[in-house]
């Protein structure tokens, strides 16, 4: 083992381990100590909810020692302090196996139903509950080791979803047989420069995935039959993360759009790349919040 000034490599390494820990955990200290101290406001349901993520912030950091996630749920509940609405956590922006996303997909859909509904204005208590129990399980599914917390968060959650009541989707419109009229005018082809292609991007990520391939290749095909004087590239990300770690992020996704494009054929000087980090949200959100809509790179052509 090699050492460097008489300290081996390996305590070089678990120092800066150690300090690397310490900063994450004096930031999510910081941010859990603000949200006990904050005085929440708004509406019931997000004072309920704002307290809930106060109980998980401050169990995730000083009796789980999760940094990270003490800090994610310290920033929800924060967002709700202030009156925010903030969501229940999207599945796709954890690491889950295939059966639980099946499982916290369909749990999550009958959460949104309930809370569309009128279940934050009707019972907003237990509202906050069964989003906060919801992001428990996901937060626990994803570490998966923690058997009883795992069934524990479930519980809760199904408990709190099921005391909402039942929440049923309107009746499908009765099947009738259209008025005889004339077919209408075939709609004209969208021109080019009216056209917008998206790449979304999972979290915290600027890989373009396989459904993101596939759009590119619709692109450039359409590039190739059309004559294009330039084609944009702009890069997006949702709130979670500072601004300026943002602005680069979504310069990563442009950059491997434009990358992609050029390796299927496309002329580089066409291409025109920007980046605007957390600027024109596609879904407005509070600071804070992973909205897979909000990650991604919108691409739209001029004549």
């Amino acid at each position: 083992m090699t050492s460097i000034r008489g300290i081996s490599s390996l305590a070089l390494v678990a120092a800066a381990s150690l300090l690397l820990s310490g900063c994450s955990g004096f930031k999510s200290h910081s941010e859990v100590e603000a949200l006990n101290e904050a005085q929440a406001v708004g509406s019931p349901f997000t004072q309920s909810l704002a307290s809930e993520y106060r109980d998980m912030a401050n169990h995730e950091q000083n009796a789980m020692f999760d940094y990270s996630d003490a800090l994610h749920f310290a920033r929800k509940g924060l967002a709700a302090s202030a009156g925010e609405v903030v969501l229940p956590e999207p599945v796709s922006d954890w690491n889950l196996k295939p059966e639980h996303i099946e499982e916290l997909s369909a749990a999550r859909a009958k959460l949104i139903m309930a809370l569309d509904a009128g279940a934050r204005e009707g019972n907003p208590k237990v509202a906050a509950t069964a989003q906060a129990r919801f992001d428990c399980w996901i937060e626990q599914q994803e570490e998966n080791w923690q058997n009883t917390d795992i069934i524990a968060c479930k519980s809760q959650f199904f408990d709190a979803l099921n005391a909402l009541g039942p929440v049923t989707t309107p009746p499908a419109p009765e099947e009738m047989m259209p008025p005889v009229s004339a077919a209408p005018a075939p709609m004209a082809p969208m021109a080019p420069e009216d056209a917008k292609y998206l790449v979304f991007f999972d979290f915290d990520s600027s890989k373009v995935d396989a459904g993101g391939s596939s759009v590119l290749d619709s692109v450039a095909a359409e590039i190739k039959k059309q004559s294009i004087s330039a084609v944009n590239v702009v890069g997006y990300t949702d709130t979670s993360g500072s601004k300026k770690y943002n602005k680069r992020l979504s310069a990563k996704r442009a950059n491997a759009v434009r990358e992609a494009l050029v390796l299927r054929g496309v002329s580089a000087d066409l291409l025109k790349v920007d980046s605007m980090g957390e600027e024109n949200l596609m879904v407005p959100t509070a600071d804070e919040v992973r909205e897979p809509a909000n990650r991604r790179t919108e691409i739209t052509f001029e004549k």
